[in-house]
């Protein structure tokens, strides 16, 4: 997919597969009645990795990175993540605000040249839930992702037995690559 193409997609819908040691996740565009469209991007991320790093590819067969993004340290509750494009390049970075997260989680969202983005979870009754009754671990939530007040992008993760999601953007200039890596993290990187 060519990057101007990726950037005029306004909606995603992520999927996550699940595999032995590796989490996969299919990013696909949105057809035009709502459906999931075609692949967009295909991620996968090792488990038990001492250093985070998921790597984003153009398909299924893995043969042409698109982006990625990796832990700045080792073991930081805080830790930083660097988003970088096929070549090494930044697009931007996150990180999760630990002290906030203690209660519902966030993150905040960075891109140079667009002010600060952070994003939390909506609804403060579902975030309760998830962290201290571990049997409603699996309820769905919502991501709200804003700077200076105003909408940038949403992520929310649906009902059903696999993890799926959501994502909306309502800022024209947010790299959708940034974005990608931001909601593949909120589920491959949110219990940690």
């Amino acid at each position: 997919m060519q990057l101007d193409s990726l950037q005029a997609q306004r909606q995603f819908h992520i999927r996550q597969r699940v595999r032995f040691m590796v989490n996969q996740y299919e990013v696909h565009s949105v057809a035009p009645d709502g459906s999931e469209g075609g692949l967009l991007a295909f991620a996968q991320q090792k488990r038990l990795a001492f250093k985070e790093q998921v790597t984003i590819y153009a398909d299924e067969a893995k043969q042409q990175p698109l982006l990625g993004f990796k832990a700045r340290q080792r073991l930081d509750l805080g830790a930083t993540y660097d988003v970088t494009d096929h070549a090494g390049n930044p697009i931007g970075l996150f990180r999760k605000d630990f002290a906030q997260s203690l209660l519902r989680s966030t993150w905040h969202v960075e891109q140079a040249g667009l002010p600060n983005v952070t994003g939390q979870e909506r609804s403060m009754p579902v975030a309760l839930l998830r962290r201290f009754v571990d049997s409603l671990s699996w309820l769905p939530y919502h991501f709200d992702f804003v700077a200076d007040g105003q909408p940038v992008f949403t992520v929310v993760k649906k009902w059903g037995l696999r993890d799926r999601y959501v994502v909306e953007i309502q800022h024209p200039q947010i790299d959708r690559r940034l974005v990608i890596a931001m909601a593949v993290a909120l589920d491959a990187l949110q219990g940690r």
